[in-house]
Parts: structure tokens; C-alpha cells; sequence
């Protein structure tokens, strides 16, 4: 079964009433990771009123946020809440604010850091891990452009190829589609040529 998580780490930043809000969002794997991260967040911005964190992990199914200091339910639940709407996991968000001098009020705060939250996911992007396959086929450059529409019009995700003496195609496939490839590379290479697992585990696709 697929999960969704964030593609890369991120930054995004909203001011409200001169108040700075910055997001900071990063995969993670464990709750360790998401620790570090936020510590590493902190030591950059150690003058900052308030560093909100969220995070949203697989491991144990955890999940956790601190509102730092504002006021109770007004900062990292909304955070949090980001990523559970989304349900993206194996993330952590940390909003550091540098306060402006007004205040924004219970609402006006909930407004602020979802934004910012958001804001910061939306950088990231988000992806669908799935289960499958990587594999790899070599095959002489006569039929390249043919191995090639053979794996995309399977719908599945070209990696990179390698031009040597011959070309080698990298791409990630479930099983399905990657039955239905091997099956017309195979005939392709009328039986001389054969797709290489080279392990399986969560693989990104795009949303």
C-alpha cells in the first residue's frame, strides 16, 4: 500500500502584520530525523519569538506537534493539520516566527502558520511512494527509441539511460507494468534480451 510524503526539503515565508512566518518542510524517515531536523531549525533562528514544529511519521503511526510558547491549539495543531488533510507522512514542518509587534489574535495566528504551512508543502510538492521495482535493460542503439516507447506508453518511470557500447534504460515499474514491458522487450530482442531487477521498495510518483 502507497503513502503520501513531501519530494524535497523547502522553504516558504509569509508575512502577516509585519509578524515573519517561515516554513520549513523536510522528509523524514524516523522520529530521530524529524528531531534533528527541528534542532538544526532552532540553532539557525535562536532569536526567533517561536519555532512551531509538526511532524507526521509511519514509524508507530506517531505523530506530534508544539505550539512553542502561542497560545494553546494556535500554532502547531494547525500545522499538524496540514498534513493530516493532506495525509502526507514521513514529514515534519517547523514555522519559525520573528514577531512584528502586532498581535494577530487566536484566529488571525490559525490563519498564519496553516498558511505558512501550506505554503511550504506546496514547495516541497508532494508524491506518491508506491511499491515497485527498479530495473535496468541493455539493448543495442538500432533499438533504444523502440525500448523506450515501449516503457512509457507502459506508463511506468524512466530513471536515465546510459549510452556505452550499448544503451542501458533505467526505469521503475510496478508489477504490473512491468510484466506487460518485459514481455514486449523480450519479443522486441526476439528472446535475447531480458529486464534486470535490481531491487524493490517505495518509489516516487508524481501526483
Amino acid at each position: 500500500m502507497g503513502y503520501r510524503t513531501v519530494k524535497k526539503e523547502s522553504v516558504a515565508e509569509l508575512v502577516e502584520k509585519k509578524s515573519r512566518f517561515i516554513a520549513r518542510v523536510c522528509p523524514v524517515s524516523t522520529e530521530q530525523e524529524a528531531l534533528d531536523f527541528l534542532a538544526s531549525v532552532r540553532a539557525e533562528n535562536r532569536t526567533a519569538s517561536h519555532n512551531v514544529f509538526a511532524y507526521r511519521l509511519r514509524e508507530r503511526n506517531l505523530s506530534r506537534y508544539s505550539d512553542d510558547g502561542e497560545p494553546s491549539g494556535t500554532a502547531g495543531l494547525p500545522v499538524l493539520d496540514i498534513l493530516d488533510r493532506g495525509e502526507i507522512t514521513d514529514t515534519v514542518i517547523v514555522v519559525t516566527r520573528y514577531f512584528g509587534g502586532t498581535l494577530l489574535g487566536t484566529g488571525g495566528l490559525v490563519r498564519a502558520y496553516s498558511s505558512a504551512a501550506r505554503m511550504g508543502v506546496k514547495e516541497a510538492g508532494v508524491v506518491l511512494m508506491e511499491i515497485a521495482g527498479s530495473y535496468r535493460f541493455s539493448c543495442g542503439y538500432s533499438d533504444y527509441d523502440k525500448a523506450v516507447r515501449i516503457i512509457r506508453d507502459a506508463q511506468a518511470d524512466m530513471i536515465g539511460s546510459e549510452f556505452m557500447d550499448e544503451v542501458t534504460i533505467s526505469y521503475t515499474a510496478d508489477d504490473q507494468k512491468a510484466d506487460k514491458i518485459e514481455k514486449a522487450l523480450v519479443e522486441m530482442t526476439r528472446g535475447k534480451g531480458r529486464p534486470e531487477l535490481i531491487e524493490k521498495g517505495f518509489f516516487p510518483v508524481e501526483i
